[in-house]
């Protein structure tokens, strides 16, 4: 039964980890100033991989609204361009030799949709991934029912306390969409 427990406790550390992604991407939608964070979603393609944006240059904050990137591979100068473009934030990188400089625009209203959008479809990843979690966790209890470890009925309740934490999760993260909407729509 400690086996079982051990599940359980490893099923809610990782979606509790879904959770925080969640809320780090959400960090990175910051709305009316300039912030470091807003990039840290960005992924460059470099070297043959993706890459966090700061594993390839020094990004800091000139202006309240400017963000600058000074990259450090002189060959990586479009691959940072176009993560960023293609990152879905709505912003527009302006290249001048290895400095990459992004306005930050005003916030109107189609700007503030966009941001919610942007939201949502972080928002929706982290309910996949919650989703994930309670799947391998089924998957597991199941296998542990067919290795004859826990009965019939065990494997019922066990399964339900594990549909009972995916429910949990899943409305963490919606409470915290509202939340970042809400934020979002009044700035």
């Amino acid at each position: 039964m400690a086996d079982i427990a051990a599940l359980k406790s490893d099923i809610q550390r990782r979606m509790e980890g879904a959770v925080d992604v969640l809320h780090k991407e959400f960090g990175g939608l910051r709305t009316g100033r300039a912030s470091i964070s807003l990039l840290d979603p960005v992924q460059v393609s470099a070297y043959g991989q993706a890459m966090p944006l700061n594993q390839v240059g020094s990004v800091s904050v000139p202006e309240s609204r400017m963000l600058s990137i000074q990259v450090w591979d002189k060959g990586m100068v479009k691959a940072v361009e176009k993560a960023i473009i293609d990152s879905g934030l709505g912003l527009n990188p302006a290249v001048d030799g290895q400095m990459v400089r992004i306005p930050i625009p005003p916030l109107n209203e189609e700007r503030r949709k966009e941001l919610v959008k942007v939201a949502g479809k972080y928002t929706e990843e982290a309910r996949i991934a919650v989703r994930n979690v309670r799947r391998h966790g089924m998957d597991e209890l199941k296998r542990a029912k067919n290795d004859n470890e826990i009965s019939e009925d065990a494997l019922r309740e066990y399964s339900d306390d594990v549909q009972k934490l995916t429910d949990d999760y899943v409305s963490k993260v919606d409470a915290s969409l509202v939340t970042k909407e809400e934020e979002i729509m009044q700035i």
